[in-house]
């Protein structure tokens, strides 16, 4: 079963959203997955965790956007995602889906 984590920080206003456009893009997609939400509260947490900023979504383990794994600017920030449609305040539904199609694999 794929494995999907959304991590965030309190306050942030996308997770929510995020969390609601990965469950219908499962079902569109007719995956079977659990999400897991993880809060993340300190510096620490976010460097153990590789965490880039609020929302972050990872499908078994790896980011969904793009060359994101080369990144290493962790930390307690907001998120943006660099698309087609410009500057967003959550991944591209082609990143999430490329995602899931990899995992399926």
């Amino acid at each position: 079963m794929t494995r999907i984590e959304l991590l965030y920080l309190d306050g942030c206003p996308n997770h929510e959203a995020l969390y609601a456009r990965v469950r219908e893009l499962l079902s569109a997609h007719d995956v079977q997955a659990t999400i897991e939400s993880v809060r993340v509260t300190s510096d620490a947490q976010a460097e153990a965790r590789r965490f880039l900023g609020s929302p972050t979504l990872r499908v078994d383990g790896a980011d969904v956007e793009p060359g994101a794994d080369e990144r290493t600017d962790y930390g307690l920030s907001c998120r943006l995602f660099r698309g087609g449609a410009g500057l967003a305040s959550v991944p591209d539904d082609a990143w999430i889906v490329a995602a899931l199609e990899h995992s399926a694999d």
